[in-house]
């Protein structure tokens, strides 16, 4: 086994889902979705998902991106911006 592998660090996004339970994501991974009932089951779903979705790249010989590709930034809007005007 080689220990100069670079671990691979995903950000993942879990929020409330209406009308009960969970929705997590992995913006950088397109399209890698998962729910639960509990936060915990997210967790372990996205764990799953990330990884069989890591191994398709590889298998396809795709690039698999890596959080320091991507940009990150809070997006702020007044109420008047977003209120339509009559």
């Amino acid at each position: 086994m080689r220990s100069n592998l670079k671990p691979y660090t995903f950000r993942v996004i879990i929020e409330p889902d209406k009308p009960k339970g969970y929705h997590g994501f992995v913006p950088i991974l397109k399209g890698l979705h998962t729910c639960g009932d509990t936060i915990k089951e997210v967790k372990q779903n996205l764990k799953e998902a990330i990884v069989c979705h890591v191994q398709g790249l590889i298998k396809n010989r795709e690039l698999v991106p890596r959080e320091e590709d991507a940009f990150e930034f809070i997006q702020t809007f007044s109420e008047k911006e977003l209120v339509a005007s009559s």
